[in-house]
């Protein structure tokens, strides 16, 4: 059973939230709450996942963000936010949260991206891809991406390629014929290496430095892949998805 505590200053939005995944037979919301009472409650109902709302008047969704990622077994953490909210997304993606979800997500989207979030996955609502990318890109020095990218062996450019198309570790493990296992490390090995990222980030920096077509294919371009040619794009809410243990792992 999949736990989440929904962290929103409204309670109309909670009460919506909780009935859609109260539908779904394998996710229980243990909590729900407002911004002030947020640290508490999750420290208290250990959830897997988090949905927080990016802006709150008590406390904001950055701070508890900040708060949650220091936590010795901190859960996965989307954050939920509107169109009117593009100024605090970059800031979110750079605290560690491991996806973003419009509150009018489609009620099948919404359950579809918990499972995501809870198998250690990321998820990117395409109603907000652009301003996350756009905000997190701005804050970046222009080469950042790409002296990243060059600091990766071959297999580790390919496998960042497959993170940017959106591919999960067991299809990362198809395509490039190794056992699941293996994927797991080199996902680890390039993590690190970028700096910590998580699978969102990750994927952004394979978009920016080219690994991606432009026609959002996984098609990784193997060892040229290390050159920018051209942004691709990142794929749809739940694509970018792994199938590490909840809490962002690999």
């Amino acid at each position: 059973m999949i736990r989440v505590a929904v962290v929103d200053d409204e309670q109309l939005v909670r009460s919506g939230l909780r009935m859609i995944l109260g539908t779904a037979p394998d996710i229980e919301v243990v909590a729900d709450c407002g911004g002030g009472q947020a640290v508490a409650t999750v420290r208290a109902c250990a959830p897997d996942v988090v949905l927080l709302d990016i802006r709150m008047p008590d406390v904001d969704g950055l701070t508890v963000l900040r708060a949650l990622r220091d936590a010795p077994q901190p859960p996965a953490v989307a954050m939920l936010t509107t169109f009117d909210a593009n100024e605090y997304l970059a800031a979110a993606l750079r605290g560690g949260a491991t996806g973003f979800l419009l509150k009018d997500t489609d009620p099948e989207q919404l359950v579809q991206a918990v499972r995501t979030l809870a198998a250690g996955g990321s998820v990117l609502d395409p109603g907000v891809t652009r301003a996350v990318i756009g905000g997190y890109l701005a804050s970046e020095a222009e080469t950042t991406a790409a002296e990243a990218v060059a600091a990766l062996t071959p297999r580790e450019r390919e496998v960042l390629a497959h993170l940017g198309a959106g591919l999960a570790n067991p299809q990362i493990a198809e395509r490039m014929g190794l056992a699941p296992s293996t994927v797991k490390d080199h996902v680890r090995a390039v993590l690190g290496k970028l700096g910590g990222l998580n699978r969102v980030q990750a994927a952004i920096v394979a978009d920016r430095a080219g690994l991606v077509t432009a026609q959002g294919k996984d098609r990784p371009q193997g060892e040229e892949a290390g050159r920018a040619q051209g942004a691709g794009q990142v794929r749809r809410a739940g694509q970018v998805q792994g199938a590490g243990p909840p809490g962002g792992g690999a």
